[in-house]
């Protein structure tokens, strides 16, 4: 008697990636591709914190308290931006993909 997951294996046997038009990637186009999303990701939310420090840091009223927590957090994502931009270069040095 065949399980479920005997007929899925059949149909994942049966289907033929050239015909369906499905690209075939390699394990390294895909570990790039991951790398390339969390660097965005990490790019994009240290800009993102970068601005809301800066409105913060506008907002602040003088306050001394304010006014030193939002310059430590645009000094911490300014050297988070850095470090994600560092290292998306060395990882494509590594790679050779520049």
């Amino acid at each position: 008697m065949m399980t479920f997951f005997d007929n899925l294996t059949n149909v994942a046997v049966a289907i033929d990636a050239e015909q369906q038009n499905i690209p075939e990637l390699s394990a390294e186009t895909v570990v790039q591709n991951v790398l390339y999303l969390v660097y965005f990701a990490a790019g994009i939310t240290a800009v993102l914190t970068i601005i809301i420090a800066g409105f913060k840091y506008t907002v602040s009223g003088g306050d001394a308290a304010a006014t030193a927590k939002a310059k430590n957090l645009i000094l911490y994502s300014v050297v988070g931006l850095v470090v994600v931009v560092s290292a998306f270069l060395i990882t494509n040095f590594v790679t050779g993909a520049l």
